[in-house]
């Protein structure tokens, strides 16, 4: 599986939420991205997407989407964000993007944000038990946490 960009995946989820006629503000999509590659990397062992995710304050940030995103502020993103043109998520990633969206789609940015930085968790041993803001939050951690949480529960994204 090919690692994507993080607007490629953030198009997927404005897409959903388009053809459920609503919108996602930047907050939810920065967290949807994380949630989506954590699970991703839970269940195949492989990453979703290719840019770093680092450890802010409200939870883990992309901040390659952050900079694409941020003019936002809190207002929904009515449109897609640019992205590599030639860019193509496979079956596998769609079906995981899919099954994100429909698990946390009643919830708001504040809901996602405390939710990915929740005690134990990667931002967790990155933000308060590690190195601070805007220290890097390895792939190897945050696959160890969903492989976790898949093994543990059965659970599903």
């Amino acid at each position: 599986m090919t690692t994507v960009s993080s607007q490629t995946v953030a198009n997927a989820f404005i897409s959903l939420a388009k053809q459920r006629n609503k919108m996602l503000t930047p907050m939810q999509v920065l967290k949807l991205v994380y949630l989506a590659h954590g699970w991703t990397l839970g269940y195949t062992g492989k990453p979703l997407i290719h840019d770093k995710i680092e450890a802010w304050k409200y939870g883990p940030v992309v901040p390659a989407l952050y900079e694409t995103i941020r003019a936002y502020r809190s207002a929904p993103i009515p449109y897609p964000v640019p992205a590599p043109p030639d860019e193509q998520l496979s079956d596998e990633q769609s079906d995981m993007i899919r099954r994100v969206y429909n698990t946390y789609e009643n919830m708001d940015g504040i809901q996602l944000s405390n939710l990915t930085h929740q005690q134990n968790t990667p931002w967790d041993k990155i933000y308060n038990q590690g190195t601070g803001d805007w220290a890097g939050i390895p792939d190897t951690l945050i696959k160890e946490f969903y492989q976790k949480k898949v093994a543990a529960n059965g659970e599903e994204a």
